[in-house]
């Protein structure tokens, strides 16, 4: 009976997917996927993101996604004090339920970053573009008409009456975003009061592409709605840092929130002034997906590198098909010493 109930869930999930994205609990590390202004913003000049999620753990019936994304600084000074430009490129590979539903998308992202004077204050602007695609076999799906009265079992060899063809198609993608950020630790040069603010917002899929999953019958991608807010802190004297952020999704009638809070412990401090070396942090702490999951996390930051840890402790009714969460690693690589595309520099 189990695996009829996370067949019938896997179903309904599967369903919703035609209007929802691919999401990660670790907002904080996919930050391209959430704001397209956020490419080329970040300190250092080259990045590198790998993020992988494993949903439902142990069950029958899984989700696995996996994104990577890479930007870079074009024209950025070292003391970041002009306007520059960020390029990046994002794929992700999101695959689900039985019917190994897939949802494959490409893309360029291309952003103006404006820093205003020496105050430690940017703004910047971004647009993104790129092809989706999607397809999906329902030869492995069940459904409730294959459960035998006569018998009282599930016998999958009952003719479902439901069609067993799906279209493979594409479309074309657009989205944009702009991003507010303003640093502190631009503005003094004591190791203990850095200072960071985050503000973004951004559309995803402005065009609404047009999904064509079965001949004869179309429906459109809902835009998606982003907003997001952060920031960082130093204990002045101590060690320590903190790090809270949380994002608001809105696509069709889906809503999604995520908010978290990290305390970071500080084992080994940059040189601010000739950067070489950079800040080391161990962190723990924990996300909340409203009203579904409590996330605890891990991360380490070492010489440019970031790893991030999470489990997803389901709290909500989806807790009855299975009890287990879900497990999501991020690794990503921050070139913070010299830029790739000029020589002799130095971090800002």
């Amino acid at each position: 009976m189990k695996r009829v109930y996370l067949t019938i869930l896997g179903i309904g999930l599967w369903v919703s997917a035609f209007s929802q994205d691919m999401h990660f609990s670790q907002s904080s590390q996919t930050p391209v996927f959430i704001n397209p202004a956020a490419a080329g913003v970040f300190d250092g000049w080259e990045r590198v993101i790998i993020n992988h999620r494993n949903q439902w753990l142990g069950a029958a019936t899984q989700f696995m996604t996996t994104a990577i994304s890479a930007d870079v600084n074009l024209g950025k000074s070292e003391l970041n004090n002009r306007a520059h430009f960020g390029v990046g490129l994002q794929f992700y590979n999101d695959i689900g339920g039985d019917s190994k539903f897939g949802n494959q998308t490409g893309t360029v992202t291309v952003s103006g970053i404006l820093p205003m004077g020496g105050s430690g204050h940017m703004l910047s602007v971004g647009i993104q573009g790129g092809l989706g695609s999607r397809k999906a076999d329902l030869s492995n799906v069940t459904f409730m008409s294959q459960w035998d009265g006569a018998t009282s079992t599930f016998n999958p060899l009952l003719a479902s009456g439901e069609s067993n063809t799906l279209t493979s198609f594409m479309y074309v993608d657009a989205s944009a975003g702009l991003y507010y950020i303003y640093d502190g630790g631009k503005n003094t040069f004591s190791r203990s009061n850095d200072f960071k603010f985050k503000f973004g917002v951004a559309a995803y899929h402005l065009n609404k592409p047009t999904l064509k999953y079965i001949s004869g019958q179309e429906d459109n991608l809902h835009r998606k709605y982003v907003g997001h807010l952060g920031f960082s802190t130093d204990f002045v004297g101590r060690p320590l840092a903190m790090e809270s952020n949380v994002v608001q999704f809105i696509q069709g009638g889906h809503y999604e929130t995520i908010f978290g809070l990290m305390m970071k412990y500080r084992f080994e401090n940059s040189t601010k002034i000739t950067g070489n070396t950079q800040d080391a942090f161990v962190g723990i702490g924990a996300y909340y997906r409203w009203g579904d999951a409590a996330i605890p996390s891990v991360i380490v930051d070492w010489k440019g590198f970031h790893l991030g840890i999470s489990y997803d402790i389901t709290v909500s009714e989806l807790r009855r098909a299975h009890k287990g969460g879900s497990l999501e690693f991020s690794l990503g690589f921050t070139n913070l010493d010299h830029s790739l595309f000029k020589t002799r520099k130095r971090r800002f």
